[in-house]
Order: C-alpha cells, then sequence, then structure tokens
C-alpha cells in the first residue's frame, strides 16, 4: 500500500490553488466549453469538487468513525451541482474551493489522529465495505482525475484547430466522456 497521510496532504492542499493559478481570470470560451452533449465544463468541475467538498470526505469520514460498518453512509450525489446554476464567477467559485478544502483538511487532521484508525471500515452504500485509508485515497485521486478532466475539456476546445498533428497529442486520442 503506498497510502500516505502526509503525502495525500500535500496535494489535497495544493489543488484548489492550482486551480485558481490555472483558472482565474480565463475567459468564458475556456470556462464554459465542454466535450459534448452530457458532460461537464471546468465551471461546473469546479462546481462538483466544492459539492464534493460540502457533501462526501469529511462526512462520510465521520460517518466511518461514528458509525463503523454498522449501517450504510449516506449516497452522494455526484450530479448535484447541475441542479441549481450558480451565478457566482469562476474567481468566487474558486475562492469558495480554497475555503472549504482549508477547513476540511484541517478537520481531516482532527479526526485522523493515528495511521490505526486508516483501517477502521464502513459501509458505501454501493460498494459495500470501505476503509478510511481507501476513502481518503479517492479523494486524493478525485482531485487528479478532475484536473485532468479540465485539461482535457479545454484542450478539446481546439481539436479542430490543431489540424493534423491531432495524432501526436495525446490529450486529443481520448473520446468524450462524460
Amino acid at each position: 500500500m503506498n497510502f500516505n497521510m502526509d503525502e495525500a496532504i500535500e496535494v489535497l492542499e495544493r489543488t484548489p490553488r492550482t486551480l485558481e493559478f490555472f483558472l482565474s481570470g480565463l475567459s468564458n470560451g475556456w470556462l464554459q466549453s465542454n466535450e459534448g452533449e452530457g458532460t461537464w465544463n471546468v465551471s461546473e468541475v469546479i462546481d462538483h469538487l466544492i459539492e464534493a467538498e460540502n457533501s462526501n470526505w469529511i462526512p462520510r469520514l465521520e460517518f466511518i468513525l461514528q458509525e463503523g460498518k454498522s449501517k450504510p453512509f449516506p449516497s452522494f450525489d455526484r450530479c448535484a451541482h447541475l441542479k441549481e446554476k450558480s451565478e457566482k464567477s469562476i474567481d468566487q467559485k474558486l475562492n469558495d474551493f480554497i475555503t472549504i478544502r482549508e477547513l476540511n483538511l484541517r478537520k481531516l487532521q482532527e479526526l485522523v489522529e493515528s495511521e490505526a484508525q486508516f483501517e477502521q471500515m464502513g459501509s458505501h452504500p454501493s460498494f459495500g465495505v470501505v476503509k478510511v485509508r481507501e476513502l481518503l485515497a479517492t479523494w486524493l485521486v478525485h482531485d487528479f482525475t478532475h484536473m485532468a478532466q479540465i485539461v482535457r475539456v479545454m484542450a478539446e476546445r481546439y481539436r479542430v484547430d490543431v489540424g493534423p498533428w491531432t495524432g501526436y497529442l495525446g490529450i486529443l486520442k481520448r473520446t468524450n466522456q462524460p
């Protein structure tokens, strides 16, 4: 197993600032384009990351630590952010993400005091028994997934414009994905 809490926090604490630096001030062309019907644009990905901070990682961790595997923790609606369109600017959304992530990382360090807690088990509503370590590793890889998605969506916007170089640009070899 490779999971290391300190290493995970190194990335988790950087993700919001990395995205802020990368996305802040960009035109709507970059922020609103997507990969086709049923896919998310950059702004919606940020909304999803905020929703996950509010409803997924720490609430599920708290649930596991309190309930163990006696009952499944609540489901996470991965598309909840699409139900209400946010009128906030990308800069406001990124600031919200930075703030909630900082709070969640402080809470994480308060809740998980020893490595022994990594093996504590909970019950996922779909997967069954999961461990704290798996939840925390998923949080980190979730960040990577959506950072890659953001870059992929942005590259897709120029698919036609790169002409014959498409074959040399690995990011454009992917098919459209939600």
